[in-house]
């Protein structure tokens, strides 16, 4: 069952992901998209927000509900947000970005990723506090 969840979130997810990536490329066009990995960075930062609220909520309603919190856990954060974020994908855009001797990008790139997740997923967690 727990395999399940999971392979249900992940789908969501990914669907989640690829229609982000659609739109990022629709909203800011192919040119823009192709320069910088626009539509990952918003991922990973959507979904470290995300995974702050999840945290949050988990630990403070974990055991309430229909679902048990080690259920909702591997729903959504495993699978839903595990099948949204890219972090693989962060990786092989890194890479590009150093190969094509864009080294001022990809360090723009990683710095902002790792920053803006990290204070997304403390937003979510305070979010989460004060809703308390």
């Amino acid at each position: 069952m727990a395999s399940l969840h999971v392979a249900l979130g992940g789908a969501i997810g990914a669907v989640a992901r690829y229609q982000m990536g659609r739109g990022m490329t629709y909203w800011l066009g192919p040119q823009v998209v192709s320069s910088f990995p626009w539509a990952t960075l918003a991922v990973n930062v959507i979904g470290s927000l995300a995974m702050g609220i999840l945290a949050g909520w988990l630990a403070r309603h974990g055991g309430e509900g229909a679902m048990s919190s080690e259920q909702m856990r591997l729903l959504l954060g495993v699978g839903v947000l595990g099948g949204f974020t890219t972090f693989s994908a962060f990786s092989l855009e890194m890479m590009l970005l150093i190969e094509r001797g864009q080294l001022a990008s990809a360090i723009t790139y990683a710095g902002v990723s790792v920053l803006a997740g990290l204070a997304a997923l403390y937003v979510g967690l305070i979010i989460m506090r004060i809703a308390g």
